[in-house]
Order: structure tokens, then sequence, then C-alpha cells
């Protein structure tokens, strides 16, 4: 029996990395999912986690609070304490693939390290132009150019 869930959502909270007493790093990250739509929507909040290997290096500077991803995983089921001594329950996925989807920030632009932006900041004030490439005439297609044809569906 299978139990994957795929859905894309918007994270909710900043990733956090951990290491267990074993020396294993978690990522977790709190992620949103708005499902249905008019008066009955709702939003589901999961808390996906991703271990070992994939948990480590540049992917938690990159799950920033706004950043839409694409998720797909195990779903499980998991009961906890509250503070108030109620019993919760929390949606988790065993995440299997994590990817960002749409722009880095919540601003829409794509967020570079400070080297990167004066570097490029530098290109664009000194009047250089990007390169132009030589227009095709073989009989290949040009993906670039618009598509401008009916589609009947």
């Amino acid at each position: 029996m299978s139990n994957v869930l795929s859905f894309t959502g918007t994270v909710g909270r900043d990733a956090e990395v951990r290491y267990l007493p074993s020396g294993q790093a978690v990522l977790n990250v709190s992620v949103a999912n708005n499902i249905g739509f008019g008066d009955k929507q709702q939003t589901l909040w999961f808390t996906v986690v991703l271990w070992g290997k994939r948990a480590e290096g540049q992917l938690q500077n990159y799950l920033k609070k706004g950043q839409q991803v694409f998720v797909s995983g195990e779903l499980t089921q998991r009961e906890y304490q509250a503070k108030d001594g109620s019993t919760r329950t929390s949606l988790e996925v065993n995440a299997n693939i994590l990817d960002l989807v749409g722009p880095r920030n919540a601003e829409g632009a794509r967020s570079e390290p400070q080297s990167q932006q004066r570097g490029r900041q530098n290109y664009q004030s000194s009047g250089a132009r990007e390169p132009s490439y030589p227009q095709q005439d073989s009989g290949h297609d040009n993906f670039d150019a618009p598509y401008d044809d009916d589609i009947p569906f």
C-alpha cells in the first residue's frame, strides 16, 4: 500500500535545522495549503520534515516565510500534548521531494547574495547590454518566440 501526498503550498515560518543526539540532521518547515474555494475554502497546515543529508546544506536559507513550494512525501499524523494539557493532532509529511516554486521571496524578486547583487548592479550601470544571439533560419522551431497558433483545446 502506498501513502504519498503531493501538494503546493506556502511556507508559513522559516525552516529550522536541528540535530538529533545521534548527529542526524532534521529540517522542519511549516507549509500551508488551501483547499476548496469561495466560502468553503480551508487552510491545512503541514509540518514538512527532511532527514539526513537532504536536511543539511543551503535549502534552509531558501525556505523562508512566503516562499511557495512543491512537496511530495509520506503523510503521517502525530499526537502531542499542548501546554494547556489537551491532546492535539499534527499532520506531518516526511518529504521525498521539496522544490521551490515561483519567486524566492514575498516581494517577487529573487534574493541573491550581496556579492552577486553588487556585481549585477555594476554590470547594469556600466551600460553593457546582454549578448544578442543570431536568429536561426533553419527548419527548427524557435521556442523563444511567442506561439501564435489557435489551439482547439
